[in-house]
Parts: C-alpha cells; sequence; structure tokens
C-alpha cells in the first residue's frame, strides 16, 4: 500500500452521511483505504460495503445482529460488537481519520475516543459538539488533532475563512431552507404528519435530521456547533431562511465584506473537502446553472412558529450543560414524534419543559455531561 493513502474508518456507514462518504471515497481511488465500518443495526448494507470496500473489521452496536453477520461472513473480516467495538475502532493504529456520523448523543464517546488517539476528526455528528463542545474542542487543542466539520454549513465557512484572519470576523450567516413546513401557520403545524415531516424540499437526509430541519431545529444546533468551532458568541452567529439551498453559509468581516460558498445541495461536496482539507478535487455531480436559477431569496426565521430555533439558542446562552439537555430532550421528542406517540407541534413544548426543569452546571466534566444526558431523557420520556 502507497504509504500517502489515508486509512479512514467511518462510524455510521448505513447511514446517509456514511453511504455518501463511501461514494466520494470510491471517486477517490487510491487516496484513501476503508479501514472499518460501523452501523448500528443495518448489518444487509453492512455487509453488501463489506464485499465491496473490504475493510479489516466493523462495528454493530446491537449486539444480536452483530452475532448474526459474524455468522454470515464468517472469519474473513472482525466483527465486534456494542459501543466498546465503536470505541475499539477509534483507537486502532490503522485509522488515520474517523466520519463520525452516527445520530445523536451516541456520537460523543467514539468522537472523545478518536481525538485522544489522535485521530483526524471529520465531524457530521453534530450533538456531539452541542452537548460537550467545550470538552470536544479543549480535547482537540490539547491533542494538536484536526476536527473538520461535514455539515455543508460549516463546511461552507471555513471554505470561506481560508487564507483569512479570523480576528476580522463581524458575523457568521448560517442559511436554512426552512424546510418542508416554511410556509404553514401555527395551526396548520398542529396536525402535519410523519410523512410530509420526512419529505425534505432539497436534501435527502435521516430521519432524525430531516424533522430536526422541519422543526428548525436543526438550524439551531448549528449555531451552537459553529461557536465551537470559529469560537465566536451567539450574537455574532446568524440564521437567515434562504429556500433554494444554494448558498450554504456566509462570512461577514469588519470592512463590510461578505464572502459566501455556493453550491447545489449534494452532502458528497463537502464530505470530499473534509477528506482532502486542504486541497481539492474533481467531483461528478451537477453544477449551478444560475440563468436557470434566476433568483435566490432570503427572509428572517419566524423564531414563533419555529421555536427549536430560539429554544437551541436560550441553551446555548445559558451554557453549561443547558445545551446537552435539550439535545436530550430533542431526541426524545423527535423519536416519539417518529413513533407517532406525539405530534409535530408538542415536540418544542416537550424541550422547553425540559430545559426548564434543568439548573445548567457550568464547566461541566464529562460525568456531569452524561449524567444531564441521562436525567433529561428521564423527565423528557415521563413528560410523553
Amino acid at each position: 500500500m502507497s504509504p500517502n493513502i489515508r486509512n479512514i474508518a467511518i462510524l455510521g456507514s448505513t447511514g446517509s452521511v456514511g453511504r455518501n462518504s463511501l461514494e466520494v471515497i470510491r471517486n477517490l481511488l487510491g487516496q484513501f483505504r476503508v479501514t472499518y465500518l460501523a452501523t448500528n443495526k443495518n448489518i444487509d448494507l453492512l455487509q453488501q460495503q463489506v464485499t465491496e470496500f473490504k475493510p479489516r473489521g466493523v462495528a454493530v452496536l446491537d449486539e444480536s445482529n452483530g452475532s448474526t453477520l459474524r455468522q454470515r461472513i464468517g472469519n474473513t473480516v472482525e466483527v465486534l460488537t456494542g459501543e466498546d467495538g465503536f470505541l475499539e475502532i477509534t483507537r486502532r493504529d490503522d485509522v488515520d481519520i474517523v466520519i463520525s456520523s452516527l445520530v445523536g448523543f451516541a456520537g460523543l464517546k467514539p468522537t472523545i475516543e478518536a481525538i485522544m488517539h489522535r485521530k483526524t476528526v471529520a465531524l457530521a455528528n453534530k450533538e456531539t459538539l452541542v452537548a460537550a463542545g467545550e470538552i470536544i474542542m479543549s480535547l482537540v487543542r490539547e491533542y494538536g488533532v484536526g476536527l473538520i466539520p461535514i455539515d455543508s454549513e460549516h463546511s461552507a465557512i471555513l471554505q470561506c475563512l481560508m487564507g483569512e484572519d479570523r480576528s476580522r470576523i463581524a458575523r457568521l450567516i448560517l442559511t436554512a431552507s426552512g424546510g418542508p413546513f416554511l410556509k404553514k401557520t401555527k395551526e396548520e403545524l398542529r396536525s402535519v404528519s410523519v410523512d410530509e415531516a420526512l419529505n425534505h424540499p432539497n436534501w435527502k437526509m435521516g430521519s432524525k435530521i430531516t424533522v430536526d430541519s422541519a422543526t428548525l431545529m436543526n438550524k439551531g444546533l448549528e449555531v451552537i456547533e459553529a461557536h465551537w468551532i470559529f469560537g465566536l458568541p451567539a450574537e455574532k452567529i446568524e440564521v437567515v431562511i434562504h429556500p433554494q439551498s444554494i448558498i450554504h453559509s456566509m462570512v461577514e468581516f469588519v470592512d463590510g465584506s461578505i464572502k459566501a460558498q455556493l453550491g447545489l445541495p449534494d452532502m458528497k461536496i463537502p464530505i470530499q473537502f473534509a477528506l482532502t482539507y486542504p486541497n481539492r478535487f474533481s467531483l461528478n455531480g451537477g453544477r449551478v446553472d444560475f440563468a436557470q436559477l434566476g433568483s435566490m431569496t432570503f427572509f428572517k426565521p419566524d423564531r414563533e412558529r419555529f421555536r427549536c430555533l430560539q429554544l437551541a439558542t436560550d441553551a446555548l446562552l445559558l451554557g453549561g450543560t443547558a445545551p446537552a439537555v435539550m439535545n436530550a430532550a430533542n431526541e426524545v421528542a423527535v423519536d416519539a414524534f417518529l413513533n407517532r406517540k406525539i405530534s409535530f407541534n408538542r415536540i418544542p413544548e416537550l424541550i422547553d419543559r425540559t430545559l426548564s426543569s434543568h439548573k445548567p452546571k457550568k464547566s461541566p466534566e464529562l460525568a456531569d455531561i452524561l449524567e444531564a444526558d441521562r436525567s433529561a431523557r428521564t423527565f423528557a420520556v415521563s413528560t410523553i
């Protein structure tokens, strides 16, 4: 193997980001080798990925499914199971880059483990920074590792800041499509269905992030993520609705100049940039046709109709363990909505109630974050 080939572990290889990551790796022949793949329970797709990419090992969070996979593939590939299996992958010497694309709070511990073993982290799991941003960024500095965002908005900001003096930033402007319910009234939001919420107009994503996009919680999480990645206070991070999803985010500098990163809504673009940063390589796909696009529109988000955006901002301002509690409550609420236990409009109600019940602990350690997450989930479930 060429010494220039970098070894990659993908946590969440069967999800949307994981599948797109493998497409990117196919395109970058000879630059990367997939050494480990990990999934929660989708062993059918994982088995197909093993056949094509021939990793040295895989991890399956669900131990029963892991045993089934082990029976299917025999001794051809090492099969690890449970949370320990995920953590073990991030420690291995034959891993240079960890793509962290697990859904929700489950991504926190493996991301920490990857950083502490000096792996470059390509981060798609925004909840990790939302819940424990202070801890994560402190570890990134301590271990001197790269943490490159995969989210299209933060990738856009990173691209806009290349060659710039970060002390000259006036504000960050995160764009949001507005989701499928942009034009619905507060009353109409009471009766929207799960299928409607999962029908995003621009992006093809997993179910949890798609619902988060519909509530605008996704943008709230991204505000917190931007705060930690780029070191700016909440008042310098703004959100603007941009339904066309062509401008992925913008940076305004102290002289009034604004830089924006544009492109079609295709997750392969920020994934490839994260893997090859700071270099660029050819990527097959569509291109923006400005004449056909005709126009781009922008307007302020309605924080009363879409309360989740404000709740996330409130959690950031409260600080400490508050964002972890807000995130936990959101995960419980979204899961309940997807399982048709609560209505769409009850998602922010459940989050608000859980966050209001919590007294944030400042400068939390990891144990504090884990306890805040546990207790918030218990409280949120009890209110369903």
